[in-house]
């Protein structure tokens, strides 16, 4: 498995495709973080209502991207109800991120666990972070395996061409 591989072409391999994601993911969070972060900083609005909006930024960068280098190709094959579908796995990992920033924003910095070492005005930073590890992961398999994974009975191409040779090497 070249480095060519890992960043160019189609490709199915759930491997490649995680790792690509990574890259995805990574964009698509700096988006979602640097929206959040202005939100609140700058603006002053909650953390939570930020973190929303940040998301909807975070999830079309995800999705573009995503259709384009990730995911080889979609079970369903209406572009709309593809994005719904892929929206829809995005907004259980928004409930995800959302709770995680929450416990952190509200009963974690009115408790000030941290105590001295970290203003609870700044404690749904440190939501964000482990929100956003468990939303990853969440993100990548459920789309994986409910939108873009071929081991579904149906034998792809590249399938079929793989068997084909076998065969062949076999007869000969």
């Amino acid at each position: 498995m070249g480095i060519k591989n890992m960043v160019a072409g189609k490709t199915n391999n759930t491997f490649i495709q995680f790792f690509r994601y990574i890259f995805v993911g990574g964009g698509a969070t700096v988006v979602q973080w640097g929206i959040l972060v202005l939100l609140v900083e700058l603006f002053g609005l909650n953390a939570n209502l930020s973190n929303a909006i940040g998301f909807i930024g975070g999830l079309v960068t995800n999705y573009l991207i995503s259709t384009y280098w990730v995911f080889d190709e979609s079970k369903v094959k209406n572009k709309a109800a593809e994005f719904t579908a892929f929206a829809l796995i995005g907004v259980v990992g928004l409930g995800i991120n959302q709770g995680i920033i929450w416990i952190f924003d509200k009963p974690l910095a009115d408790a000030k666990v941290f105590g001295n070492l970290l203003s609870p005005e700044r404690y749904y930073l440190i939501g964000q972070v482990l929100a956003t590890g468990v939303a990853f992961f969440w993100n990548f398999f459920a789309r994986k395996i409910l939108l873009y994974n071929k081991n579904t009975g149906e034998t792809s191409k590249d399938e079929v061409s793989k068997k084909s040779d076998s065969k062949e090497i076999i007869n000969n």
